[in-house]
């Protein structure tokens, strides 16, 4: 539901940096859904929120309760998630019956992460991943909301054809389309990867490719570990990039939910790290919000060996909280 602004408040997981729109695309112009809420959705059904629910006696659970499952996170949806009208429709009602802002991810691209392997699946075609991502933007139509789209989209071309690469940008162009159109209050931010994967001119390429231009921006980070400032100088140099080569910019987003520590240089379940700050700015980036569920797995790999992707591993939540 639309609402009149609000003053900026400092706000549970992000804060924003005061850009002027003027910077960036037209796709900027769509109405802030910050100043129309007032703070950032809490799920008490995430998966930590459940599995304290679930164990209330358990010596963990105090510790997740209070620094995981309080805290505002997004949301996923994807092919296990149903009828995706229903599922993102009721999450933003959710949402907007307390005056919250919601934040979701939308992962259900054909092949999605394709060349990392642990998270496979995704739409059966790309005629039914254009008819999905439509019904996910029609879904939130005007209430306001904030969408990371298909992490792992952009950052690992090296395994796929030229085809299936166009089939990719193609599709990512036509869902900024769809919620620029459909979700007039929803701030759409395509997924750039992170530092580790391709250099800053190579990601302004294929973010204008997959049409970030219609898009309000750009996420980093997503599932990764990589520090605050590391993100911030990456984001810079590809908000600069974009401005050079194609003669606009966009602003970023920062996953900060498992980054304090940052990487060791393995992206899939590595030990030893831990939650990020929610609150800290990031020198250059719009927001800072938790994008990935602290305690999810990344698949059947590092200390989250026989588990599978999603699933939410309360001994690795909870050495996160500590960093070990």
């Amino acid at each position: 539901m639309k609402r009149p602004a609000r003053p900026l408040l400092a706000l549970g997981v992000a804060l924003a940096v005061a850009i002027p729109t003027t910077l960036f695309g037209s796709s900027a112009a769509h109405a802030d859904p910050i100043s129309q809420t007032s703070g950032f959705y809490v799920n008490p059904r995430s998966s930590p929120a459940s599995w304290v629910a679930a164990n209330p006696g358990d010596g963990r659970a105090n510790a997740i309760r209070t620094e995981i499952a309080q805290r505002p996170m997004a949301s996923w949806f994807g092919n296990w998630s149903g009828d995706i009208t229903a599922a993102v429709g009721n999450y933003v009602a959710a949402a907007d019956a307390v005056d919250k802002l919601p934040l979701l991810v939308a992962y259900n691209l054909p092949g999605r992460d394709a060349c990392g392997g642990h998270s496979g699946g995704g739409a059966g075609s790309v005629a039914a991943y254009d008819a999905w991502i439509a019904a996910f933007a029609g879904a939130i139509g005007n209430r306001p909301a904030v969408v990371a789209l298909e992490p792992d989209s952009l950052g690992d071309f090296n395994c796929m054809s030229q085809a299936q690469i166009n089939d990719r940008v193609g599709m990512l162009a036509r869902a900024a389309n769809q919620f620029r159109s459909k979700a007039p209050n929803t701030w759409a931010y395509l997924d750039a990867g992170n530092p580790g994967w391709v250099d800053a001119r190579t990601m302004a390429q294929r973010l204008n490719m997959a049409g970030v231009a219609n898009a309000h921006g750009f996420a980093l980070n997503v599932s990764n570990y990589f520090t605050t400032g590391e993100n911030t100088n990456y984001g810079n140099a590809v908000a600069s990039a974009l401005r050079s080569n194609f003669g606009y910019t966009k602003p970023y987003v920062i996953d900060t939910s498992r980054n304090r520590n940052g990487s060791n240089g393995q992206w899939c379940n590595p030990g030893g790290r831990r939650i990020g700050t929610p609150t800290q700015t990031g020198g250059g980036a719009e927001m800072l919000l938790w994008l990935k569920t602290p305690g999810e797995s990344d698949g059947n790999c590092g200390v989250g060996a026989g588990s599978s992707a999603g699933q939410f591993l309360p001994e690795v939540a909870y050495k996160m909280i500590f960093g070990y």
